[in-house]
Formats: C-alpha cells, structure tokens, sequence
C-alpha cells in the first residue's frame, strides 16, 4: 500500500513527518518510535529524526509505504 504525502516546503525533518502522519502525536515522541520501531528511508534503515526528506523520497513504516510529493 503507497501513499502520498505532499509538503509545501523543500523538505520536511522525520520527526516533523512522523507526526503529520499520525504516527506520534508531538516532536518528542520521534526519538523513542524510532527506537522501537523500524523505519525505511529509501530502502534504507534510519533513526535519525533530524534526517531530511525531500520530494521522491519514500519511507516505510509498519509496512505502509509513503511518497514525499510537493
């Protein structure tokens, strides 16, 4: 399952995309779900919430797939 997720800025932080997701419900919430949980960036683990995302990039989480689109 994919789904697109649009920014209005040039990039959006993981944590900042975690919670527009609903997956945490504020910022300090992003450093212990990335303990816990396992996130993609483009096939690639990350646990970075500072780590940027940009247009094109996708991230999975829980096995749903989300595309940064603008």
């Amino acid at each position: 399952m994919k789904k697109q997720v649009q920014i209005t800025t040039e990039y959006i932080n993981l944590g900042q995309f975690l919670k527009l997701t609903d997956h945490i419900s504020n910022g300090g919430e992003a450093k212990f779900f990335l303990m816990d949980e396992s996130v993609l960036v483009n096939g690639e683990e990350e646990n970075r919430r500072g780590r940027k995302l940009y247009p094109g990039d996708t991230v999975v989480i829980r096995g749903t797939e989300f595309e940064i689109t603008q």
